[in-house]
């Protein structure tokens, strides 16, 4: 019976992955079929051989290099800054009650506007440069990583807490060694979030005004009419925030084993 039950689970296991081999391949040529057959207006959804070519001319011409570089580099310094703030700031609020009680009113007020909403004042702020990049970016990751810091202290056992305690543990090693190992487990899944967030948010900076970037590239061709290259545009985002939620799973199930 253990010999059958294990024979089926390998059998499930290998049609799973065979599943998930081929789902992209059929999904393409499905969309090949359907933008091909007539069914719908084929210069306002072309087929994927017609993106594959905008793609190949947009990568010759070196824009595409440009615009990747970009894009990645708002994504990453908007992350990274909103995600340590919004560690930092978690771990307070978290740990001390009259800090919590003095800032998370506050965030719990501004954590429900969406990045796009700041749009127009940024631009008025910031102008066209690339802080106002940066700082759409920030919004989107800092709030997100705050809570789930926030409640990954809370959530540490108390028993843990009263031990340290007990053994005269100053407050400096306890954020260290209690706090904040216990709560990495939010915190990451905080931080796998606001991977594709800081994507999301992306795309509302680059609409602030810029002269490069994915999103900006998708814009202008839009205005030109030029559909491979808007939905190249699209299929570019889509790998590279699966890329980096991929690598940042895979980082996370390294660092954070507990």
């Amino acid at each position: 019976m253990a010999s059958d039950k294990l024979a089926a689970e390998r059998s499930q296991e290998r049609l799973r992955r065979l599943v998930s081999f081929v789902s992209v391949p059929v999904f393409l040529l499905a969309w090949e079929g359907v933008s091909r057959s007539g069914v719908v207006n084929s210069v306002l959804f072309p087929p994927p051989s017609t993106v594959a070519r905008s793609l190949y001319g947009w990568a010759a011409s070196g824009e595409l290099t440009e615009d990747f570089l970009m894009s990645v580099s708002r994504v990453v310094v908007g992350f990274v800054s909103g995600a340590l703030a919004g560690i930092i700031v978690g771990v307070m609020t978290g740990r001390y009650a009259l800090i919590s009680a003095f800032l998370s009113p506050i965030f719990q007020l501004l954590r429900p506007i969406p990045p796009i909403a700041f749009v127009p004042i940024v631009i008025l702020w910031f102008g066209l440069g690339e802080m106002g990049k940066y700082f759409l970016v920030f919004w989107g990751v800092f709030f997100t990583v705050w809570i789930a810091a926030h409640l990954g202290v809370k959530q540490v056992d108390p028993g843990l807490i009263r031990a340290a305690k007990s053994l005269g543990t100053p407050e400096r090693l306890m954020l260290r060694e209690v706090l904040i190992p216990g709560a990495m487990p939010y915190i990451f899944v905080g931080l796998r979030t606001s991977v594709s967030i800081s994507f999301y948010t992306l795309v509302a900076a680059e609409l602030a005004g810029t002269f490069a970037g994915l999103a900006y590239r998708i814009d202008i061709s839009q205005q030109n009419l030029q559909m491979g290259k808007m939905l190249g545009g699209l299929v570019m985002l889509g790998l590279i925030s699966a890329a980096a939620d991929k690598a940042f799973s895979v980082t996370a199930k390294r660092l954070v084993w507990w």
